[in-house]
C-alpha cells in the first residue's frame, strides 16, 4: 500500500497543525512496515527536504507556488491534488479540509471544532473558509482522524458524521519534553532574566486562550510575590490582549517572551511554580501536558478535551471565576505536598502519550481503507 501525506502545514510551520504533521510524519516512517510513505509539499523556492523521515519518500512540486494552487482549490476546487503528488492508495490531509482529488481513498484530520463552538475566537477569513468547506470534507472523506474522544463527539454532534467513520488518536509527546537538570533550568532563567518565581502560560496569543482572564486571576493573587510569564507568538486578534496586559496594575510583573524554541521549553516549564491554562476550548491541549511531563503542577480549565487528556493529574477548574481560580492557585502554592503529588501524577500521566503509538494507530486507519 502507498500512502501520501500532505505535509505543507509542517513546511509552512503553522502553529499546532504544523507540529502535529511534522511529528506524526517522522514516526509514520518507522511504523510503515512494508507499506510506502510519500510526503508531499510545494517547494517553489527550492528549500529542499524540510525535515528527515526515515523510510519515507519526499515528493515536491517546484513549478508552481503552493499559494497559487491553494487559492485555486479555494475558488474552483481545481486542479486535483494527485496531479501534483502522483497516485497513491490513501491520501492523508492533516489540516481540516480535503483538496480536490481524482482517485484514491482520503483521510482527513479534524483537530477540533472551535470555529463552530466559538466562532468569535476565529479569524474571519479562515472561519468563512472552514464553514464553507467542512461539510463537503466530512461527506467525501473515507476516514476522519481526530485527536481526542472529545473532538470525535464534537464531530458527531456538530457535523452529523457517523461515529464509526471517526478515529480518535491522541497526540504523542516529543522525546525531549522531559524534566531537565537543575543546571539547564538555572541557565535558562539567567539567560531570559527570570529572577523571580513565576507562573507560566504557553500558547499563541489569540482569543481562545483566554489570556485577559489569566491577567485578571494574576491581579487577584494576594500572596504570590512573583511574575506571570507568557510564552507564545502573536496570533489572530492579539491587539486587545496586549492592551489588557499593558493596562494591568501589575503590568511590570507580566513578562512576554514571544517565541521560545522547542529546546528551551522544557527548562521554561520546569522552572515555573505552576503552569496555568485557562483556555476556552481545546481539541487536545499540548502545553499543559508538556508542563506535566516536565514535572510542573498544572492548574487548567476543564474546557473541551482537557479533562480527558490531563485526567486527575491536573487541578481542573470548572468555572471561569477569577476569585475561584486565584484561591485554587494560592492553595496549591502554599501546599508543597500537594504540588509534589501533582508533579508525580503529571509525569506518570504524560507517559500515556507516545508518537510511536499514535503512528501505529494511524497506520491501522490507513490499512482499513485499502
Amino acid at each position: 500500500m502507498k500512502v501520501c501525506i500532505d505535509i505543507q502545514s509542517a513546511v509552512a510551520q503553522r502553529a499546532g497543525v504544523g507540529r502535529y504533521t511534522r511529528m506524526l510524519a517522522q514516526h509514520l516512517g518507522e511504523a510503515a512496515g512494508r507499506d510506502r510513505l510519500v510526503l508531499f509539499y510545494f517547494d517553489f523556492k527550492r528549500g529542499g527536504e524540510p525535515f528527515p523521515v526515515a523510510g519515507a519518500e519526499f515528493r515536491a512540486e517546484r513549478r508552481l507556488p503552493g499559494r497559487w494552487v491553494q487559492a485555486a482549490w479555494r475558488a474552483v476546487s481545481w486542479p486535483p491534488f494527485d496531479r501534483f503528488s502522483g497516485p497513491a492508495d490513501v491520501f492523508h490531509f492533516p489540516n481540516f479540509i480535503l483538496p480536490p482529488l481524482r482517485r484514491g481513498r482520503a483521510a482527513v484530520t479534524i483537530h477540533d471544532l472551535a470555529f463552530l463552538r466559538f466562532p468569535e475566537t476565529a479569524e474571519k477569513r479562515n472561519l468563512r473558509y472552514l464553514r464553507r468547506r467542512i461539510a463537503k470534507t466530512v461527506r467525501e472523506a473515507d476516514a476522519i482522524l481526530t485527536v481526542s474522544e472529545f473532538s470525535a463527539g464534537e464531530i458527531v454532534e456538530l457535523l452529523g458524521v457517523k461515529r464509526e467513520k471517526i478515529h480518535p488518536v491522541w497526540h504523542g509527546l516529543a522525546e525531549h519534553v522531559r524534566r531537565p537538570g537543575i543546571g539547564e533550568v538555572t541557565e535558562l532563567k539567567s539567560r531570559l532574566g527570570l529572577k523571580r518565581p513565576y507562573l507560566l502560560n504557553v500558547g499563541t496569543l489569540e482569543p481562545r486562550k483566554n489570556i485577559p482572564f489569566l491577567v485578571e486571576v494574576f491581579e487577584r493573587l494576594k500572596n504570590f510575590d512573583g511574575d506571570l510569564v507568557l510564552a507564545g507568538m502573536k496570533g489572530w486578534n492579539w491587539e486587545p490582549i496586549l492592551a489588557r496586559i499593558g493596562s494591568s496594575p501589575r503590568a511590570e510583573r507580566i513578562r512576554r517572551l514571544d517565541y521560545v524554541s522547542d529546546g528551551d521549553l522544557p527548562a521554561l516549564y520546569a522552572g515555573a511554580e505552576l503552569f496555568v491554562f485557562p483556555s476556552l476550548y481545546e481539541g487536545f491541549g499540548f502545553p499543559p501536558l508538556e508542563a506535566m511531563a516536565c514535572g510542573t503542577p498544572v492548574v487548567s480549565s476543564a474546557a473541551g478535551s482537557l479533562p480527558e487528556v490531563l485526567g486527575a493529574a491536573a487541578e481542573l477548574v470548572e468555572e471561569f471565576d477569577g476569585g475561584l481560580w486565584a484561591d485554587r492557585i494560592e492553595a496549591l502554592l502554599s501546599d508543597s505536598d500537594a504540588r509534589d503529588r501533582r508533579r508525580r501524577a503529571g509525569r506518570e500521566r504524560a507517559l500515556s502519550f507516545s508518537w510511536r503509538d499514535a503512528a501505529e494507530k494511524t497506520w491501522k486507519v490507513y490499512r482499513s481503507l485499502d
